[in-house]
């Protein structure tokens, strides 16, 4: 907009009240393209591409690098339209530019993403950037990021630890036995500080996935805890894996059993882990690791949208009571996106002004339910017609009902791809 209302200012101011639609120049007035002037002497004909000018309006070409020399731009075009149409013209043509521009700037940062991905991932910079995470998160939050709140059922106790900058660790106690497990120790200095102010013994650790800020502390851990197990998929580079499960295999510590399910999407060998709470007389709880957080999903790093929507499913099929303890604290980003989807969605409002509650007072917004998750976290709501409808997605016909979920969960994962992007 700056560089349109500059070449205006240089046109200088007009010399009457502004013509009519149509009318022609004026003897003698100059068409301006880029810069140059027409050298002296008489015409043999219209200049290619004038369009035939009226007798006295010079028309000077572009040499706008990399464009025809005689295509007329800018001004050029304009000449014989009202201030406020030249005005309008140019400012679109900046804003065009503009929309351009960011489409750019996204697409770059989702392929640098991919870039840093791999990078993290696979190789030993991934190790050496969550170390660097670490240390710049104990520095930010020697508290941790979050207030954490203990839940408690006759015979277990659940404590989020809330470790770097919006991770969760999970320290799961057998109050009878005094044995516990741990799922995903991001932190080990933060884990082992929740372990001795518990006074219990760490007989397992269970990881979701390989990724170092749910993995980065199992070397430490299983140092200072040789008996401790470490349990997950084999299908991920666990570090210290000593147990590799498979889906729905169950595992016991003390009184407590988890039982193990494959969730591929975020990676090849994603896993989460689900306490029974039928012996304590509680829900089942899911400790989700990036599959499933409040009111939304992790990144298909490793999938596609049909492998995701699957392990989705699996998820809501636990039920509606399931306890969801989450791998992040996301809930006011994931929340604000969901509401920019369902304008009109009264349970995701007060779920949102609930979580924006919660994070002022720099409070836990964990647990939710599968229940109430399937209200409105659009990635658990993709057979909704009002979400459908909202992202303009229609089922093709013949299209298989599934297909057209994935579809959908493809298109809000995008969405969501580029709004944390910008």
């Amino acid at each position: 907009m700056a560089a349109a209302l500059g070449l205006l200012a240089a046109a200088g101011p007009a010399a009457g009240p502004a013509r009519p639609w149509g009318w022609p120049a004026p003897p003698g007035t100059r068409l301006l393209g880029q810069s140059c002037r027409r050298p002296a002497g008489p015409r043999a004909g219209p200049e290619p591409g004038s369009g035939g000018l009226p007798e006295g309006v010079e028309y000077i070409p572009t040499r706008k690098k990399g464009k025809n020399p005689m295509k007329p731009v800018g001004v050029a075009w304009a000449i014989g339209l009202p201030s406020g149409i030249i005005l309008f013209l140019l400012a679109k043509r900046e804003v065009d530019k503009n929309r351009l521009e960011q489409l750019k700037i996204r697409r770059q940062m989702m392929e640098a993403n991919q870039g840093e991905y791999s990078l993290y991932a696979r190789t030993r910079l991934g190790y050496l950037f969550y170390q660097r995470q670490v240390k710049k998160a104990r520095e930010r939050y020697p508290h941790g990021h979050s207030a954490p709140q203990p839940c408690l059922f006759p015979g277990v106790k659940i404590l989020p630890i809330p470790v770097l900058s919006n991770n969760y660790s999970y320290l799961v106690i057998d109050t009878g036995s005094g044995q516990a497990a741990v799922i995903d120790p991001s932190d080990p200095l933060a884990v082992q500080a929740a372990i001795e102010e518990e006074g219990v013994i760490l007989e397992a650790i269970f990881c979701t996935h390989k990724h170092w800020d749910h993995s980065g502390g199992n070397a430490a851990l299983r140092q200072r805890h040789s008996s401790c197990k470490v349990y997950g998929s084999a299908l991920d580079a666990i570090p210290e894996l000593t147990n590799p499960l498979v889906d729905r295999e169950k595992v016991s510590v003390g009184c407590l059993t988890f039982k193990a399910l494959a969730t591929p999407g975020h990676t090849v060998g994603h896993m989460v882990y689900v306490l029974d709470g039928g012996p304590f007389g509680g829900p089942p709880c899911l400790f989700s690791g990036d599959l499933l957080f409040l009111a939304g999903c992790g990144r298909l790093f490793e999938g596609s949208p049909e492998t995701m929507l699957a392990s989705l499913d699996v998820a809501v099929g636990l039920g509606e009571d399931t306890l969801l303890w989450p791998g992040h604290e996301y809930a006011l980003e994931c929340l604000t996106f969901a509401s920019l989807l369902e304008l009109d969605n009264p349970a995701l409002e007060q779920k949102l002004r609930w979580a924006t509650q919660q994070r002022q007072e720099k409070r836990s917004t964990c647990p939710s339910t599968l229940g109430e998750e399937q209200t409105y976290n659009p990635f658990l709501r993709t057979h909704r017609p009002e979400l459908q409808a909202a992202l303009g997605l229609r089922r093709g016909g013949g299209e298989h009902p599934d297909a057209f979920r994935a579809r959908v969960l493809k298109e809000v994962r995008r969405r969501k791809d580029l709004y944390k992007a910008t």
